[in-house]
């Protein structure tokens, strides 16, 4: 490999997923993912715990990646991390390894936000994979986050709507607690809900205005719902989980596209991007590319790989920063809470 070839290390600790990718310009060399199984015994993540995970994992990981990247540290052009928004403790973990590798190294240090890094995985070169041209709409879904953003260049974002209480995220995890089902509910409810009829049971969708979202009504809606139904039929949930499960993803799914609609309308931008790990829920996949068809949109939906935390989108947003010599001090501080 030639000179012209910048290396990027990226490393993403957000949460209670330790990742490390390394990039060739903007091409996949690796991208390893540690996850953390001991928050499904307490319904959560444990910020304590993922930030002492962390520190266990994070040296093995960036090992892994570089290895398979079949590249040495010494070749590396600069190291990107999530400076935040996330766990304090976990983001801590990947600040104070990132610096301390860069400063050792004597290369640039690249601080990533990690809401920017979902929209911006969709420029990983993939092949077959068209990328969004500017300007284009980003729908980002997660636990922690649901916004629609406008999306200019690539550093030149604004967010146009967001959540006003519980991310969509969460709204599924809720719901999937109040039915009995594991952490993370996400996943079973989508697995369930395509058993399922997806008009078997009604839940008003709430009113909120402009282009933001609510979903904790709706969590309160599905709780009396179980509840009331309970009372009569004691079994009411097992004996129709599936319905349940479709109709509460079929109600979340309507109030993300109510608003893309309404986003597209007023902004005349009808490229739509989505990214997040919710953007893995097949439902929502469905439903984009319905739209696609029905009202002429461009839509672009990541691979499942870049949809969940991983250090490729915190390698590609170093690259892109890299490329305008956009560097961090080395006296940069990780935060909980990053704006876009």
């Amino acid at each position: 490999m030639g000179r012209e070839n910048i290396f990027i290390l990226g490393i993403e600790s957000s949460c209670d997923d330790t990742s490390a990718a390394v990039l060739c310009n903007d091409t996949i060399l690796s991208n390893i993912v540690a996850n953390q199984k001991i928050h499904s015994d307490y319904g959560g993540v444990v910020p304590e715990l993922a930030s002492r995970a962390h520190q266990q994992n994070i040296v093995p990981v960036v090992d892994q990646a570089l290895k398979k990247a079949r590249i040495t540290k010494e070749q590396l052009s600069a190291i990107a991390f999530t400076r935040g928004p996330g766990l304090m403790g976990s983001l801590l973990v990947g600040t104070s390894f990132a610096k301390s590798l860069a400063y050792g190294l004597n290369i640039p240090l690249i601080d990533v936000n990690h809401m920017q890094a979902h929209i911006l995985a969709h420029f990983i070169d993939e092949d077959n994979y068209k990328k969004p041209s500017f300007p284009f709409l980003a729908l980002t879904i997660s636990g922690g986050h649901t916004q629609i953003v406008k999306v200019k260049d690539f550093f030149d974002m604004e967010v146009i709507g967001e959540t006003i209480d519980d991310a969509v995220g969460e709204a599924f995890d809720k719901s999937g607690k109040i039915l009995g089902l594991g952490y993370p509910a996400g996943p079973q409810i989508d697995k369930l809900a395509q058993l399922g009829n997806p008009k078997a049971y009604r839940f008003t969708k709430p009113k909120v205005k402009d282009l933001n979202f609510s979903f904790s009504g709706l969590k309160t809606a599905i709780l009396y719902f179980v509840q009331d139904e309970t009372k009569a039929n004691p079994n009411f949930v097992k004996e129709n989980l599936n319905d349940i499960c479709a109709s509460i993803q079929y109600t979340i799914i309507g109030i993300l596209m109510d608003k893309l609609k309404i986003a597209v309308k007023q902004t005349g931008i009808n490229h739509i991007a989505i990214g997040g790990g919710v953007s893995a829920n097949s439902g929502i996949r469905k439903a984009l590319k319905n739209a696609e068809h029905k009202f002429g949109w461009s839509t672009f939906i990541p691979k499942f790989e870049y949809t969940t935390d991983n250090a490729a989108m915190i390698a590609i947003v170093g690259y892109l920063k890299y490329l305008n010599q956009d560097f961090s001090d080395f006296d940069v501080m990780a935060t909980a809470r990053l704006k876009i």
